[in-house]
């Protein structure tokens, strides 16, 4: 039997992985547990760069935020966070603005109790679990709103989460749900999973299958099809791009593999 920490609720099962502990794992983190392990490194096997996408999907919700934060807005909604460990929104915006309000929601137990420990001593920062498929559950939670002010813009952030929802949970009208209940200025920041039609290397698909039947099946959508789920906001430069080209912080961050990263980016106003 794996040994139980304190902070991971009694009902847990340990030996079942979860989206939000994989991930943790391949950041480098110290919050998950064997199973979670086990699955990631096959996954690894089948995709041994599938590090430098987590990885680079870490350091573009960096610069998503920190653009935002110069755009000035101050309220921050970050669905299927994972666990809000080092270098996460509330670091990023509290290093601008001490005062900056941040929301993480997360359905996996285990990330928002270690989450709540994390998290316990700051101000205007809390961890909520929930399905971010539900928006009126989510925006209507007590302390959401004790945190959040929904007459103020807000950013909404679903990095490396629209993946997870199938056509099936039309996650155009859950994002839809989210912005209706926003003011106008409010944003929308994504990242997903995804390339052109036909251009999924075998390894990727391979990676993907594994993690699907393993973890949480996912969607591999095109760029055309990313748009699409974004409505009518107001692209913000350079629009839906590969990954590593949403405004690198530096011309050598981005090399000649960046044309076939697998996965767009794209930051959104609600006029």
């Amino acid at each position: 039997m794996a040994e139980r920490p304190k902070w991971v609720p009694g009902d847990i099962d340990l030996e079942r992985p979860s989206v939000a502990r994989v991930y943790d794992y391949w950041l480098g983190g110290a919050h998950n547990f064997a199973a979670d392990r086990a699955v990631a490194n096959r996954t690894l096997e089948a995709m041994p760069e599938l590090r430098r996408v987590i990885l680079t999907n870490r350091t573009l919700l960096r610069r998503m935020v920190r653009h935002l934060l110069r755009l000035g807005v101050r309220q921050f909604l970050d669905l299927g966070s994972g666990i809000p460990t080092a270098g996460n929104v509330h670091e990023i915006a509290h290093a601008v603005d001490p005062t900056a309000r941040v929301v993480y929601v997360d359905m996996d137990p285990v990330a928002i109790a270690h989450g709540k420990s994390l998290l316990a001593d700051l101000p205007n920062v809390v961890a909520l679990q929930a399905d971010i498929r539900d928006p009126a559950s989510v925006l209507g939670d007590p302390e959401v709103r004790s945190v959040l002010d929904l007459d103020q813009p807000v950013a909404v952030l679903m990095i490396a989460v629209l993946h997870f929802v199938p056509d099936a949970d039309h996650p155009c009208g859950i994002i839809a749900d989210y912005l209706d209940a926003l003011v106008p200025g409010s944003y929308l920041g994504v990242s997903h999973s995804g390339g052109e039609q036909g251009e999924e290397s075998a390894a990727v698909a391979e990676a993907r299958r594994r993690y699907s039947e393993q973890v949480a099946p996912m969607v591999h959508r095109t760029r055309a099809e990313l748009i699409s789920l974004l409505g009518g906001l107001e692209l913000v430069e350079p629009g839906v791009v590969r990954l590593p080209h949403w405004r690198p912080d530096s011309p050598d961050d981005v090399d000649e593999s960046a044309d076939r990263f697998p996965g767009f980016a794209a930051l959104g106003r609600k006029p």
